[in-house]
């Protein structure tokens, strides 16, 4: 079996053209995960058939709902419906504990102290780092999408010969060349055609520094209407839910 990955959402926060928002989905002969998980994921794995316990890590880039809203609706359904058994690695930036007890308690009071059957490991990763765990390693990059202390990340995982990089919600920095160069796969925030706001990706600032990027494979996601109108939008190669 071959590495794939699969958008499961590919959006903007606020669901521009329809979309799901951001979650993809990472599998091969070992591997099985997931990248960000956001608040309407559960939604779409359902409409996917995914099967939610065969996904053995989630990797968050930060803790916006549409990144990472999704958590308590994998938890609980892993819980009390799909009766997961198996352990659970949730990856993600520095506070990892503290943001996913906030999180389960507000979607669901009480939810965090509930008793789980299934192990659930809270892995903090800053970054710089990089984490290794079986044949997969996951590095973390500083992104730009708001205060420092946020904290925001891009995402380098390679597993099974491949490597995948996605850079999370950022403005251009040049942190995103050390994570794509070379990549097998780029998934590239191109949030504007060719306006240049704080804390989003615009298309112009990709294309500027494609030859240094040098991904292998470029593909587009968390597109505003800005950008999912433009008229030369076909040109580039575009996520697509499902």
């Amino acid at each position: 079996m071959a590495l794939s990955l699969q958008f499961i959402g590919c959006g903007d926060a606020f669901g521009s053209g329809g979309r799901f928002n951001t979650c993809f989905h990472l599998t091969g002969e070992s591997t099985n995960i997931l990248i960000d998980c956001d608040a309407s994921s559960l939604v779409a794995m359902n409409k996917l058939g995914i099967d939610r316990n065969a996904i053995t890590m989630i990797v968050i880039t930060h803790f916006h709902a549409d990144h990472f809203g999704g958590i308590p609706f994998f938890i609980l359904d892993a819980q009390f419906f799909s009766k997961r058994r198996t352990p659970l690695t949730i990856i993600g930036p520095t506070g990892l504990p503290g943001w996913y007890e906030r999180v389960m308690d507000t979607a669901f009071p009480g939810s965090f102290a509930a008793p789980q059957k299934f192990a659930l490991n809270l892995v903090e990763i800053a970054a710089g780092e990089t984490l290794v765990s079986g044949d997969i390693s996951v590095s973390a990059f500083q992104a730009l999408h708001g205060p420092p202390d946020g904290p925001y990340h891009a995402v380098r995982i390679e597993t099974e010969g491949r490597a995948v990089t996605y850079t999370g919600d950022t403005e251009w920095t040049p942190t995103l060349i050390s994570a794509a160069r070379d990549a097998d796969l780029f998934i590239a925030e191109a949030y504007f055609r060719d306006k240049t706001v704080a804390t989003h990706l615009s298309l112009n600032a990709i294309e500027a520094n494609l030859s240094e990027l040098a991904p292998k494979r470029l593909v587009l996601t968390h597109m505003s209407d800005d950008m999912l109108n433009h008229s030369d939008r076909t040109s580039f190669e575009m996520a697509e839910d499902g």
